[in-house]
């Protein structure tokens, strides 16, 4: 492909060259179908994984037809999340201003007055959410019966958290000769009836990768029960020692549950909220990215957005709902070529998910287990503890564990250590007792058993000869002729 494809597509001289200054040389494979279509006036619903230049793919031909001299809003961008509205914007202003167009932000969680008094600049593009655009609709402070570019990036998500009521009023209130584009990372059968209420005949674009998932992420998963989820996400946070990690769950409503929980271990984590305001959703992916937090967690609508360049760890502390989700939240790690790992820590019963992640995207995700604070396998676990010192090997019943000692050493030792008790304070005297009836037991038939302290402190144990017992012979006889009896005997 040459160098000028830019050119050949149909793009400006003046965006093919801010492309090449920021070194974007080619097109991808979106990028080359999405615009063409563009261009050509067609609506258009676009699948393609994250990171594959879907952004680009929109913003290059939104802008190339946007007449800068207009004082009208002409092109508008509707995301689902403030995060992925304001890295938009980052992007449209960067191609906009060789161009002399102005780009303004409409989101939730910023102040309404000082939005209403920038859009007296007479901006030509706005990007935003359903929410703050409709409530400016209403308030007749936002006027779009110019627009003649509508896209809706995260077209499924953004209709499923925003309001209906929102979307078809601002939809209503967009010209109705404009131009739709739907673009989506996972595009769900629903969607098909908004196609038909707001596209006309539109071209279908899927982009499906040979590889969905890049090669340079490392996929494995935990087996635990539900109730150990939370100390096996402390584990893994304090044994992966990589860096920030991006934590998924999939109910909104127990983030503010696990924050609390993880927090109380003693990580410094920040939870990404729907509805939080401006400032604290900057201020959290701020403070990640400068490595202040070890952790974020989020739901797969707030992720969308989250551009973090290094980003080494994503734990999905519940699995993602279905296979394009996953790859959305792998996505967020292993970017430029880098490493990444994905951990998945899953119950019995959620197992078959895993299975069917490996097919459909043909990946391998590994079972694997904590151990010593690593993530090994079973080969390595036998492996370790096979070479591990003599007391592991002893306690795991494995090769290389001492000879086992006789018995007499054993007592001997045994013997030893209790006498070592006797001379130390406070030592209870059942253990010598002990000691004296199991020798009394031992030696029975021989005689009487004692126990004693010789002078060393030790407790040693004698044996008194047994006097013989009268055989009932004497019995009757007068006391001289019994001593007679006894002399001649012990003689």
């Amino acid at each position: 492909m040459s160098s000028n494809r830019w050119l050949e597509l149909g793009i400006s001289e003046q965006l093919a060259a801010a492309l090449l200054k920021q070194g974007i040389k080619q097109p991808t494979d979106v990028q080359q179908e999405a615009i063409a279509e563009l261009l050509a006036g067609n609506d258009i619903v676009v699948k393609s994984q994250t990171g594959s230049g879907k952004t680009l793919a929109f913003l290059l031909p939104m802008l190339q037809r946007i007449d800068a001299g207009s004082k009208s809003i002409q092109a508008v961008v509707l995301a689902p999340t403030q995060e992925l509205a304001m890295q938009i914007v980052r992007v449209a202003e960067l191609y906009a201003e060789p161009l002399g167009i102005r780009v303004q932000q409409l989101i939730g969680g910023a102040a309404v007055k000082r939005q209403i008094e920038k859009l007296k600049l007479n901006p030509q593009l706005v990007v935003g959410t359903p929410g703050r655009m409709n409530e400016l609709i209403k308030s007749k402070k936002l006027k779009l019966h110019a627009v003649k570019f509508l896209v809706i990036d995260e077209a499924d998500q953004t209709f499923e958290l925003g309001s209906s009521a929102d979307i078809e009023s601002l939809l209503f209130a967009v010209n109705k000769e404009r131009q739709t584009a739907f673009f989506s990372a996972t595009y769900p059968d629903t969607m098909l009836r908004y196609e038909g209420r707001w596209m006309k005949q539109p071209k279908k674009i899927d982009i499906t990768p040979e590889n969905k998932v890049v090669s340079t992420i490392e996929h494995y998963f935990i087996v635990c029960d539900q109730r150990s989820k939370l100390d096996y996400t402390r584990r893994l946070l304090r044994a992966i020692d990589a860096g920030p990690a991006l934590l998924f769950v999939n109910d909104t409503n127990q983030i503010a549950n696990w924050e609390a929980k993880l927090k109380y271990e003693g990580f410094k984590v920040e939870a990404l909220y729907g509805d939080a305001d401006k400032q604290r959703r900057a201020s959290t992916l701020s403070a990640f990215r400068e490595g202040k937090l070890e952790a974020i967690l989020s739901t797969d609508v707030t992720a969308r957005g989250i551009d973090i360049a290094d980003l080494p760890l994503v734990i999905q502390i519940e699995p993602a709902i279905d296979a394009d989700h996953y790859v959305h939240r792998a996505g967020r790690t292993g970017r430029m070529g880098k490493q990444g790992l994905v951990v998945s820590i899953i119950t019995p019963q959620e197992r078959f998910i895993m299975d069917k992640f490996m097919k459909q995207l043909d990946i391998k995700i590994e079972e694997r287990r904590l151990f010593r604070g690593k993530l090994l396998n079973e080969a390595q676990i036998s492996q370790a503890v096979r070479y591990a010192p003599n007391d592991e090997n002893r306690r795991n019943g494995r090769p290389g564990a001492p000879k086992r000692e006789s018995k007499v050493v054993r007592e001997t030792a045994a013997v030893e250590r209790e006498g070592k008790a006797v001379r130390e304070p406070g030592t209870a005297k059942r253990k010598v007792e002990n000691i004296q009836k199991s020798a009394a037991g031992q030696n029975n038939r021989s005689g009487k058993a004692s126990v004693k302290n010789d002078k060393n402190g030790r407790v040693s144990s004698t044996v008194q000869p047994k006097k013989k017992q009268s055989t009932g012979k004497n019995k009757g006889a007068p006391k001289w002729l019994k001593q007679k009896w006894q002399d001649d005997t012990q003689k």
